[in-house]
């Protein structure tokens, strides 16, 4: 007891009003009645939930991979321990449990996100959507930061004209040449920026877009921006090639962005389909997985019944640190 009260006295206002908490806590009537218990357990309940809802906003998260694309550096199924202090603490952005999404302020980062970091972001939107349908987080590889240029040549990645090497679990599907032959001749019309018919083998040269970074609209370019443009907050006009209900030729940007990509690489879709990551959308860096177990049947893709996926769980998976 004295002990605790001393520790208090070291925690100037936050322990006096921990001290006022707890004396009024211990000093509570007890409930008497079922309507008292109920209120009682109510109570009990929201504490818990703003508390984890606070932390889950400020310092420290859990994610649960839904996807194959990061594999093997994570798995579907993995359940991770999110850093999200290093990239910016925010008031909480969505409710525990019901993932609810939430109006959020994000405080300054620490650092910004590097070339090579795993990154948690809130997911953008597919290509020709100004605004996701709902509130996701996402989980890629930082490949390239604002300012760099970024080409996938025969499915090397270089950034600045340097190639960035596949990360040491990445991985490819097993194609034959006809078979991967298809695939970029369907990638040409779902990559972004729509129009440039880029396939996830062969992308580019872009540019990361960096704020002040002036962009050149003209007829034939306008509709290849005009969701990037959208997505900062601007009414976008693409058949009059208006911004704001005003004829622009240029247009300069006004955040910095990310590339994000599936280390999974042909069985992701990223930042080369949907386009850049803000930089202040990301959120955290996954640090180690806590639990781990498959998700589906890997039969017919339904879900397993507890009991099934009991006998699913990865020991080896627990405790590994993410890189």
């Amino acid at each position: 007891m004295a002990l605790i009260e001393s520790l208090y006295s070291h925690l100037g206002p936050v322990g006096q009003f921990l001290q006022r908490r707890r004396s009024k806590r211990l000093n509570a009537p007890k409930p008497e009645t079922f309507g008292q218990h109920i209120w009682a357990w109510i109570k009990t309940l929201v504490w818990a939930v703003s508390v984890v809802t606070i932390i889950n906003g400020l310092a420290l998260a859990s994610f649960t991979v839904p996807t194959g694309s990061m594999e093997s550096t994570v798995m579907a199924g993995d359940f991770l321990f999110v850093n999200k202090f290093i990239f910016g603490p925010s008031t909480p952005q969505i409710i525990p449990f019901i993932n609810m999404p939430l109006p959020y302020y994000k405080l300054p980062p620490i650092m910004a996100p590097e070339q090579g970091d795993v990154i948690v972001f809130v997911f953008p939107g597919n290509r020709d959507e100004t605004k996701s349908q709902r509130f996701e987080y996402y989980l890629k590889r930082c490949v390239a930061v604002a300012g760099d240029t970024l080409q996938i040549r025969n499915s090397h990645v270089f950034v600045n004209n340097v190639e960035f090497a596949l990360p040491e679990h990445g991985q490819f599907l097993n194609l034959t040449p006809e078979m991967r032959t298809l695939m970029h001749e369907s990638d040409r019309a779902q990559t972004f920026p729509m129009g440039m018919e880029f396939s996830r083998d062969d992308y580019g040269p872009i540019r990361i877009p960096k704020e002040g970074d002036v962009i050149e609209l003209n007829e034939s370019t306008f509709d290849r921006w005009a969701v990037f443009i959208a997505r900062e907050g601007h009414d976008v006009n693409a058949s009059r090639r208006t911004v704001d209900g005003q004829p622009i030729t240029s247009y300069t940007v006004k955040r910095d962005y990310v590339f994000g990509m599936g280390d999974n690489r042909d069985n992701s879709l990223d930042s080369r389909f949907w386009g850049f990551i803000p930089e202040e959308s990301v959120v955290g860096t996954p640090m180690v997985v806590y639990w781990s177990w498959q998700p589906d049947d890997p039969q017919t893709g339904k879900s397993l019944s507890l009991f099934k996926r009991l006998g699913t769980i990865r020991w080896g998976r627990l405790g590994t640190i993410i890189r």
